[in-house]
């Protein structure tokens, strides 16, 4: 009997014998039979045929993410993660197995991946399977027991109030501050303002027709502030350029100018941890602050899901002793 390599055996054993025995009792076979099979030479066997399969799987999860409508970013993110483990493991995707999957993670945590990126890494490996399982085109899904990676949870501060007014004195010109501003007011990701084109802004109604994540269209607002900020950039713009921010020497400024920006920005203004992502999070919390009910403030970010946005907002320990207090007094 050919044996494809000792995890594949292990794994179908497991699937076998778990539909009558209890849980602890599989743990206690499989323990055994992993001793059992480490006095045998096993022998990999790789299929040529079957590596092209796993190509083909592949690319027909990958179509049909795009078809969902997810961004192509994030289709290049699976892709990578899942062509990444194909190579590591060099094992046909319907042999892969949780024994596969766990020896992996393992050996990227050993490599020093942190922990929050392994789980990211599992949640792709689960959706993939388990998309595959579902399509009917793999048997069993090898991430049913792949359980969750726990991870040290961060305290990801906003924007203070000083913060905010260091980067705005330190802007050297109209453009940077406008950017700053809608960063802020807005809540958009770096990848949506590149994006913005100046018929997009509707300056009567401080409103901006944004397309975020998924090609999912939402309408964010700005302040007077940020209106009076984008107005004088604009006026001042000699170019025809259709994009709201233009950089030097080109028609659109991209992601990588706007980082370069708020790096300038913040090194001269002393702020440190400056990304635009940290706008978020500082919206977030300012509109949860003021009273606005979360479910808004999810539409506002974009978020199909509370628990997305409540990752974005920080509770302080003063807000919640001084609500402690309102209600205990």
């Amino acid at each position: 009997m050919s044996i494809a390599d000792k995890q594949t055996l292990m794994h179908d054993t497991e699937m076998r014998i778990a539909s009558f025995l209890t849980a602890e009792s599989v743990t206690k076979v499989m323990q055994v039979l992993s001793e059992n099979l480490d006095s045998f030479d096993i022998e990999r066997i790789t299929d040529g045929a079957s590596d092209a399969k796993s190509e083909e799987l592949l690319t027909t999860y990958l179509n049909a993410k795009r078809l969902e409508g997810r961004s192509d970013k994030t289709i290049e993110r699976y892709e990578y993660i899942i062509r990444r483990m194909y190579n590591a493991l060099n094992t046909p995707v319907t042999k892969i197995s949780v024994f596969h999957l766990r020896n992996y993670l393992s050996d990227e945590k050993a490599r020093g991946i942190s922990d929050s990126t392994l789980d990211g890494t599992r949640q792709v490996f689960s959706a993939y399977f388990g998309w595959l399982q579902k399509e009917h085109l793999i048997t069993s899904d090898p991430t049913i027991n792949l359980n969750p990676i726990k991870s040290v949870k961060r305290v990801r501060k906003p924007y203070s109030a000083m913060d905010i007014e260091k980067l705005k004195e330190c802007c050297d010109n109209k453009r940077d501050k406008a950017i700053i501003a809608i960063l802020l007011s807005t809540g958009c990701r770096i990848s949506e303002i590149c994006s913005l084109n100046r018929d997009d802004v509707d300056f009567v109604n401080k409103e901006i027709l944004v397309l975020g994540k998924g090609n999912k269209e939402r309408t964010v607002f700005i302040d007077d502030v940020t209106v009076m900020m984008l107005q004088r950039y604009l006026e001042e713009r000699k170019d025809d350029s259709e994009a709201l921010f233009v950089g030097k020497g080109t028609s659109r400024l991209k992601q990588g100018g706007i980082r370069k920006i708020l790096n300038a920005v913040a090194t001269k203004a002393g702020v440190e941890n400056t990304h635009p992502h940290r706008f978020r999070r500082t919206l977030a919390t300012n509109l949860i602050d003021h009273g606005m009910p979360i479910q808004e403030v999810a539409a506002i970010l974009g978020h199909d899901k509370l628990d997305t946005t409540m990752r974005y907002v920080y509770i302080s320990k003063s807000n919640v002793k001084n609500s402690y207090n309102k209600y205990v007094g």
